[in-house]
């Protein structure tokens, strides 16, 4: 229970992290930051798990770096699921991504 949300709080930061360096990620109030990190977890944990099994001939192909473009994929579907956040492509999307995956691997 406490990783779980040790892993929410990191998503939150990594959200917010990337709105402040890139102005084209957008939040419509401050609770949409912690709803997004909830969001993402909950992604994570019920639809990644899948979607890594299904891929993963092609994960081993790039040698795990296609684990990049479904992170990022989690984090569109977050943008696509919460109204109040605006992810405007795949790039901006890749970028809090990477803040996300830094931050869990300087915290796990």
């Amino acid at each position: 229970m406490r990783t779980m949300l040790l892993k929410f709080i990191v998503n939150m930061v990594g959200f917010y992290a990337a709105a402040l360096f890139f102005p084209a990620i957008k939040f419509d109030t401050p609770a949409t930051v912690l709803w997004a990190g909830v969001v993402l977890g909950v992604v994570n944990l019920l639809i990644r798990p899948l979607i890594m099994v299904l891929t993963l001939p092609l994960n081993i192909l790039t040698f795990g770096l296609f684990t990049l473009v479904i992170n990022t994929w989690m984090v569109m579907l977050t943008g696509a699921l919460l109204k109040g956040l605006h992810i405007p492509g795949f790039w901006p999307a890749f970028i809090i991504s990477i803040f996300i995956s830094i931050l869990n691997i300087l915290f796990f």
